[in-house]
């Protein structure tokens, strides 16, 4: 099992950046995929990105303006967002898994979330 704990969520203008921090407990970290899901109001929870040792995945909407990067030494995951959009508005979730996948019920971890509002 592992315990996850998101920040780094706030309020942005359209085209700005933030950065989300995941620190994760557990000694077997780098054995984890680790994934970004984040959930509008009234939407279903949707996949952001993940990564596993040398692998990363993408959702189209993102591809080119987020970068999902680890650290296992210090346990910790990040979701680099630049050219921020309206339509990044959600709650960001981390989330671990055994396998990447691109829906959350590939995942059994999960934080309680962080809030992104980007206005336009």
């Amino acid at each position: 099992q592992v315990q996850l704990v998101e920040s780094g969520g706030g309020l942005v203008q359209a085209g700005g950046s933030l950065r989300l921090s995941c620190a994760a407990s557990g000694r077997t970290f780098s054995d984890y995929v680790m994934a970004w899901f984040r959930q509008a109001p009234g939407k279903e929870r949707e996949f952001v990105a993940a990564a596993i040792r040398w692998t990363t995945s993408y959702a189209d909407s993102v591809k080119g303006r987020f970068t999902i990067s680890r650290e296992n030494a210090k346990n910790m995951v990040y979701l680099q967002m630049n050219s921020l959009k309206p339509e990044d508005t959600a709650v960001y979730y981390c989330a671990a898994g055994v396998r990447l996948g691109t829906t959350p019920a590939y995942y059994t971890n999960w934080g309680q979330g962080t809030q992104v509002t980007v206005s336009s």
